[in-house]
């Protein structure tokens, strides 16, 4: 008598759709993984994360949360409809205020986002450099922030756009090192350096 061969890996992988899945997929598939994102049609699983990524979100987030007016809410990683083959997942969002209709929602519409932000992993670079940047102004969003590490030293740097509705593209507006202060979505002035980062 053989004994039945027996494989390392025995969970099957979902099989996609011919034309990909949907937004509707991303909230009904059982079992994905936390934060799986939608980008165009294909399911984007999230690898395990930096410190850096986690801590320089609850940086943003704490510092956004302490000058947003009442008509606001900053929300960190939950999805963000752009379209019916697009749901990512930005790091931190700030949301209208009447978008947060109670605990049980699950995404967000494009409208409703005034501000997304991409904190950079290494797995997730050319996404958070060029394709969500350019899904996210195709959508209306009209703020986005691009955080990473860069230099020897490998300290924070927050690089802002503002969507350009003539060309319906961001356009570079300011590349913040130690101090992140601008006028836009409101005014925002968060420390955003090592030490700031280090602390927390």
């Amino acid at each position: 008598m053989t004994a039945e061969p027996t494989t390392a890996h025995s969970s099957r992988w979902p099989v996609p759709p011919q034309d990909g899945y949907t937004v509707d997929d991303l909230f009904t598939l059982p079992d994905l993984p936390p934060h799986t994102e939608l980008i165009d049609g294909s399911l984007v699983f999230v690898s395990p994360q930096r410190d850096f990524h986690s801590t320089m979100i609850d940086l943003l987030v704490m510092g956004l949360r302490s000058t947003a007016p009442p008509e606001v809410k900053v929300r960190r990683e939950m999805t963000v409809v752009l379209d019916r083959r697009n749901g990512p997942e930005p790091d931190v969002s700030v949301v209208r205020s009447e978008a947060v209709t109670g605990p049980d929602v699950t995404r967000y519409q494009a409208a409703d986002v005034l501000l997304a932000v991409e904190v950079v992993s290494p797995d997730s670079e050319a996404r958070d450099r060029e394709a969500k940047p350019h899904k996210y102004a195709a959508a209306g969003i009209p703020h986005f922030w691009l955080v990473e590490m860069t230099g020897t030293d490998r300290h924070p740097v927050v690089r802002v756009y503002e969507l350009d509705p003539v060309t319906k593209a961001y356009a570079l507006t300011g590349i913040h090192h130690d101090r992140l202060k601008t006028g836009v979505p409101f005014p925002v002035d968060i420390d955003v350096s090592a030490e700031a980062l280090n602390e927390l």
